[in-house]
């Protein structure tokens, strides 16, 4: 919580408090919007879920040789002797693309699903009827 003495007066008053959706960052919008599609998608594919860990980074890595050029809005790391098969979303991205808070849900829902379907080996329709609407 920000204070601010008003005009020199004495006592301060809180600027804006946890109350206020001002409190909220970017960054926290976007980890809610992901952790919300992941619970959702979680309800209908639950093994699927559970077998994978999701991470969210700013921005994607542009200084290693390997990775092309076009933008990323995600990235689906395969499973690695003890590690668990990976997704990232890419937030910085994400947001450029969006022009609503809708728009980020659905992004970010069809990325999920797209990267699903790639360790899956499934149609993003069989993940999701309506991806394709």
């Amino acid at each position: 919580m920000t204070y601010r003495n008003v005009h020199g007066r004495g006592q301060r008053r809180p600027v804006f408090g946890a109350w206020l959706p001002r409190y909220r960052t970017s960054e926290g919008i976007f980890d809610s919007i992901v952790l919300a599609q992941l619970k959702r998608l979680h309800n209908g594919w639950p093994e699927l879920i559970d077998a994978v860990q999701c991470a969210v980074e700013d921005v994607p890595p542009t200084d290693l040789p390997w990775i092309p050029e076009q933008i990323r809005y995600s990235h689906f790391f395969p499973a690695k002797h003890d590690k668990a098969p990976r997704i990232v979303l890419y937030r910085r991205p994400l947001e450029s693309m969006s022009r609503t808070h809708n728009d980020l849900q659905l992004l970010i829902h069809e990325e999920l699903i797209l990267c699903l379907s790639e360790m899956s080996g499934l149609r993003p329709e069989d993940i999701d009827p309506n991806y394709d609407i």
